[in-house]
C-alpha cells in the first residue's frame, strides 16, 4: 500500500501540514520562511517583491501576497523588462497588476451595512483569485484616534465595534475564495509619523477595549487565517517582537491558530521569531533604507548553532501557515491567472460608494438636483479632485484601475441615461487660486454649481492640519456665495474643518470614491441614488476640541531613548466618546447621515429573559419611511454603563441597516449578546488581565446618530 503523502487532498489540513513538513529539509524550510523578490517561476511575465519561491522538487506553488485594503493593491506582477531596466519597480509600481479601484475603507465604513462588506471583500478575493494571488493584507483595522491620521482611508473610523463588523463580514468574503485574509496592522498603529521609531504608551484597559477590540473580533468571529504585526512599539517593546501581544493575547487568550507576517522590513531581530512572527517579508536578504532581512538562511542556521532557536520553532511557524495554506485550498490550484469581471465589478464599486456616501446638510431640499429645471451646470475644483478621479490614497495600498471616471466624464454620462440635455462645464481653479475669479463668474451665470473638494493623504506621513489644503476654504466661500444654489462634493481622508459651512447650502462627503468617481457622484446628486451614509467619524468644529491635542499625545515627542513616544492620555475618550464626555457639541456627530427622504422611529422595546449576563438583551424599533422617495435608515444602540464602571457615557454596541420604500413600515431587531466577541457589556479588568461584566444600571439608547437620540431605557444586571 502506498503510505499518503501531503498532496492527497483527502487528508486533514493537520495531517497534510506534518507530512509536508516531515518531506522537507532543513534548507528548504529555511528558503521558505521569508520572501525572495524576483520573477514569479510559474508566471515568468511577473517580477514582484510579494512572494516565497516555491518547491520544485516537492510541488510547492509559489506564495503570492498583495496589498489591501482597497481593492488588490500593489501585487507582485510588475512586468518583467520593466524591472530588468528599473528594479526600483518592484516594490511600487504604476505598472502593477490592475485590478478594480474600490471605494475607500472608510467609505465602506460609513455603508454601515454588513452585507456591503461582504460585497467589497468578495470582489477583493474573487479578483486576488483572477490574479494568482494567496494572501490579501487586509482588512486594515486599526481607528481613526485622530483625523489628521494618513492612512484613516485604509480604515473603518474611530469606533472599534463598528471597525470589528465590518472586518469580520471582509474577512469571511474574503477567505470564502480560497484567499487567506490578513488583519493589519496589528498593533496600536494609528499614526503614520515615524511608524518604525513610534513607541505608543497605552493602558493595558484601553487597549483591549479599543484598540485590539477589533482584531479580536475577526479572529473569533471570522477565523482570519492570519495577522500582520506593525512596525512600531507598544509600552516600550517593539509589536513584531512582542511575546505579550504575539503569544499570551492573540494565541493564548483569543484562540488564534493563523500565522503572524510582519509588515514589509518590521523585523527588527531574529527574537521576532521566538516571540510569534512566522514569516518576514519582503526578503530583500540585502540592506534596503538600513533595513535588512533577519530569517534567513544563514542567521538562522546560526542561531540553531548557539541554541537560541530549534527546530521545532521553524517547524512551528511554517505549520502555522501551511495549516492555513491548505485549509484554504492554495497548494491545490494552479497559479494561473484568469480574467477579471471587470464590467461588473465596476458596477458594484459604483453601488457601494453611492452606499457609502454621507449627506451631511441639504438646506431647503436643494438636493437632489432635477434635471429637466437645469440648462447648465459648471463643476469648480482643483485638479486633483475636479478632474481627476479621486481612486485612493498614496503608498502600497495603491490600485492601479483599468480606467477611471472623473468628474464631468461621469457627469456627462449620468445626464445621458437620463435623456437630459442639461450642458456640463468644467473649470479647474489653480492651487493658487489665481483664477479664482474666473470660476466665481462662471458660477454667476450657471443653474447650479457643483464644488470638488477634498484632501489627499498617504502611508508613511499624517496630516498637519485637517483644513482643505492649497487654498480650497478661499475657493468655497466665494463660490458658494455667487451662487445659492452650490453643492459641494468632499474627497478627503476623514474628517475636515468647515468655516464656509454656513454659505454652503448641501454638502455631500464621497471619501475617496475609487475609480467610478464621478459615476458615483454624479448619481447622487441626480436622485438616481439615494444618500445612505452615515459618519465613522465625528466632525470637530476646530482642531483644539479633538482628544488628542498636546504634542505628546499627538504626533508624540522624540525620547532620549530615539523612539517617538507617543501617550494615548485620553484613555478611553477617543471619538464620540470624548466628546460625549468633555460635553464639547461636534460640527456632525458620529452616526449622522441625512437621506432624500425622512424616517420615524416607534414602538420602542427592551427585552431579556434574565438580568445576569446570562442572556442577549434584545432591542426592538419601528421604522417608517415617511417620505416619497426609497432610502435606507440606520438605528443605532448604544450602551451606557454604571457610574462606578468608569467608562465614557456611551458606547456603540449594535446598528441594522434598513431599506424601506416610501410608506413602508418594519420592525428592527437587535441583539446584543454579552457573550460576544465585542464584549458589549465587558470591562477589561487589567490586573486579572480578562473582561468582565459588572452589576448596575445600564442605560440602553437608541438612535440615528451619537447625539441624535431617540429613545432611552434602563435595564439593570445583577
Amino acid at each position: 500500500m502506498t503510505p499518503p503523502t501531503w498532496k492527497d487532498s483527502g487528508l486533514s489540513p493537520e495531517k497534510r501540514t506534518d507530512l509536508l513538513l516531515s518531506a522537507m529539509t532543513l534548507d528548504e524550510k529555511f528558503q521558505q520562511m521569508v520572501g525572495e523578490p524576483g520573477i514569479v517561476a510559474e508566471l515568468p511575465h511577473c517580477a514582484g517583491g510579494r512572494h516565497v519561491p516555491g518547491l520544485p522538487r516537492l510541488g510547492i506553488p509559489t506564495f503570492r501576497i498583495t496589498n489591501g485594503p482597497v481593492g488588490v493593491g500593489q501585487n507582485d506582477c510588475v512586468p518583467a523588462d520593466v524591472v530588468a531596466k528599473s528594479p526600483g519597480t518592484l516594490m511600487m509600481s504604476p505598472l502593477s497588476a490592475k485590478a478594480t479601484s474600490l471605494p475607500a475603507a472608510i467609505s465602506l465604513a460609513a455603508t454601515f451595512d454588513r452585507d456591503a462588506a461582504q460585497r467589497f471583500g468578495d470582489i477583493m478575493g474573487r479578483q486576488s483569485l483572477n490574479l494568482a494571488l494567496h494572501v490579501m493584507e487586509a482588512p486594515g483595522v486599526n481607528l481613526a484616534r485622530m483625523p489628521h491620521g494618513g492612512r484613516n482611508f485604509e480604515y473603518f473610523g474611530e469606533d472599534p465595534y463598528l471597525t470589528g463588523v465590518m472586518a469580520v463580514e471582509e474577512v469571511k468574503a474574503v477567505q470564502a475564495q480560497g484567499v487567506i485574509a490578513m488583519p493589519k496592522h496589528y498593533a496600536v498603529n494609528e499614526s503614520e509619523t515615524d511608524r518604525k521609531t513610534m513607541n505608543a504608551i497605552v493602558d493595558p484597559r484601553v487597549l483591549h477595549q479599543l484598540y485590539l477590540l477589533p482584531f479580536e473580533m475577526t479572529i473569533k468571529e471570522a477565523d482570519a487565517a492570519s495577522i500582520m504585526c506593525s512596525y512600531n512599539y507598544v509600552n516600550g517593546v517593539q509589536v513584531c517582537e512582542d511575546p505579550y501581544l504575539l503569544t499570551e493575547v492573540l494565541r493564548d487568550q483569543w484562540g488564534f491558530d493563523g500565522y503572524v507576517q510582519s509588515d514589509f522590513f518590521a523585523v527588527q531581530s531574529l527574537s521576532a521569531l521566538k516571540a510569534g512572527t512566522d514569516h518576514e517579508m519582503p526578503g530583500f536578504r540585502l540592506d534596503v533604507d538600513g533595513y535588512r532581512t533577519w530569517y534567513t538562511p544563514e542567521n538562522l542556521q546560526a542561531a540553531l548553532d548557539d541554541g537560541s532557536l530549534t527546530v521545532a520553532d521553524i517547524d512551528l511557524a511554517l505549520e502555522r501557515r501551511y495549516l492555513q495554506m491548505f485549509r484554504l485550498g492554495i497548494f491545490d490550484r494552479p497559479v494561473v491567472q484568469t480574467p477579471l469581471d471587470l464590467e461588473g465589478d465596476a458596477a458594484i464599486a459604483t453601488e457601494l460608494g453611492e452606499q457609502g456616501a454621507v449627506l451631511l446638510k441639504n438646506d431647503d431640499k436643494l438636493l437632489p438636483f432635477k434635471a429637466e429645471s437645469l440648462q447648465n451646470i459648471v463643476l469648480i475644483g482643483k485638479s486633483d479632485y475636479a478632474e481627476a478621479a479621486v481612486v485612493g490614497g498614496g503608498g502600497s495600498s495603491q490600485v492601479i484601475p483599468f480606467e477611471t471616471i472623473p468628474a464631468l466624464k461621469g457627469f456627462k454620462q449620468t445626464l445621458a441615461n437620463m435623456g437630459a440635455d442639461t450642458e456640463v462645464t468644467l473649470v479647474v481653479v489653480e492651487d493658487d487660486n489665481s483664477n479664482l475669479a474666473e470660476a466665481v463668474e462662471a458660477a454667476k451665470t450657471a443653474d447650479a454649481v457643483v464644488l470638488l473638494a477634498g484632501g489627499l493623504s498617504e502611508e508613511g506621513e499624517d496630516l498637519e492640519h485637517i483644513s482643505l489644503p492649497i487654498a480650497q476654504d478661499e475657493m468655497i466661500s466665494q463660490v458658494s456665495q455667487a451662487n445659492p444654489r452650490t453643492a459641494l462634493i468632499l474627497k478627503n481622508n476623514a474628517a475636515a474643518l468647515m468655516p464656509w459651512l454656513d454659505s454652503v447650502p448641501a454638502v455631500l462627503q464621497a471619501w475617496f470614491p475609487g475609480q467610478q468617481d464621478g459615476l458615483i457622484v454624479s448619481r447622487l446628486l441626480f436622485g438616481l441614488a439615494n444618500p445612505s451614509g452615515k459618519l465613522p467619524v465625528t466632525y470637530p468644529r476646530s482642531e483644539s476640541d479633538l482628544p488628542a491635542t498636546k504634542p505628546v499625545q499627538w504626533p508624540g515627542v522624540v525620547a532620549e531613548d530615539g523612539l517617538r513616544r507617543v501617550e494615548y492620555a485620553e484613555g478611553l475618550e477617543i471619538g464620540y466618546r470624548w466628546f460625549d464626555a468633555q460635553n464639547i457639541e461636534p460640527l456632525f456627530p458620529f452616526g449622522h447621515g441625512l437621506s432624500y427622504t425622512t424616517f420615524e422611529f416607534s414602538d420602542f422595546s427592551v427585552e431579556t429573559s434574565a438580568y445576569d449576563f446570562s442572556s442577549p438583551v434584545t432591542v426592538t424599533v419601528n421604522v417608517t419611511n415617511t417620505g416619497d422617495v426609497r432610502g435606507a435608515e440606520v438605528p443605532q444602540v448604544y450602551l451606557g454603563f454604571p457610574k462606578n464602571a468608569g467608562e465614557p457615557p456611551k458606547r456603540l454596541v449594535g446598528f441594522d441597516k434598513i431599506w424601506l420604500e416610501p410608506g413602508e413600515s418594519r420592525e428592527v431587531e437587535i441583539t446584543i449578546d454579552p457573550a460576544a466577541a465585542s464584549h458589549p457589556f465587558g470591562v477589561f479588568n487589567a490586573e486579572l488581565s480578562e473582561w468582565e461584566n459588572l452589576p448596575g444600571e445600564y442605560q440602553v439608547i437608541i438612535g440615528t446618530s451619537a447625539t441624535d437620540i431617540q429613545h432611552t431605557e434602563t435595564i439593570r444586571f445583577q
